[in-house]
């Protein structure tokens, strides 16, 4: 049965991820972003459903215990979570997914389904790095300094991906993600999958 492809998506902060996927999805039919679960307080402006699934601690943890998540992780006091029924059910409606998370939920994530497709993506320099997440230079030294040791402590687990997009030109690295996307839809595997009438016709 032909499924859609799961693609995980990590980034150190400051590096572009979430804007180049948002891109990506507007730009691509049948691939759509996992809305996760989160135990945090909604922040203004923020939609339920859309940015993600707040859920109360307990119901999360007892998601947690049925084995309902893809991977989650507690952050800053907080859960985050991938519901599996959710992702499956996409890709069982030949839908691509992409699943924007950390190395280490990354790492669940391949243990429990090794055909998903893992892109990394990198700045182009430390220095633009430190520039991004300086932003618009609100915050003091000790914070900024904190943002870059969690990016760098990110970026040393880029070599457990299949690919890397390094983000240096916007436009070339969102060619380059459309690119992997596209590529693995037209793999001989889901071809074969998907148009097997038409293959049957032109071997007949």
């Amino acid at each position: 049965m032909s499924q859609g492809t799961l693609f995980v998506v990590s980034a150190p902060s400051g590096a572009g991820k979430t804007s180049l996927v948002r891109e990506l999805v507007d730009s691509l039919s049948g691939i759509q972003v996992s809305v996760s679960h989160t135990t945090r307080e909604r922040r203004e402006g923020e939609v339920d459903g859309v940015n993600y699934h707040f859920t109360e601690t307990a119901e999360f943890e007892a998601m947690a215990e049925r084995g309902e998540f893809f991977e989650y992780a507690r952050v800053f006091g907080n859960y985050y979570g991938t519901s599996q029924r959710a992702v499956q059910k996409r890709l069982d409606a030949c839908q691509d997914v992409i699943l924007e998370i950390d190395w280490q939920g990354a790492r669940q994530v391949r243990e429990k389904m090794p055909g998903a497709v893992s892109i990394f993506i990198l700045p182009p320099s430390r220095e633009e790095l430190e520039r991004r997440l300086a932003g618009r230079g609100t915050d003091v030294h000790a914070v900024i300094e904190r943002r870059m040791q969690d990016a760098i402590s990110e970026m040393s687990h880029h070599d457990e991906y299949d690919y890397i997009v390094i983000n240096d030109d916007f436009t070339t690295a969102l060619e380059e993600l459309r690119a992997l996307v596209i590529s693995r839809r037209l793999t001989t595997a889901l071809i074969r999958e998907r148009h097997t009438p038409l293959l049957e016709a032109l071997l007949s």
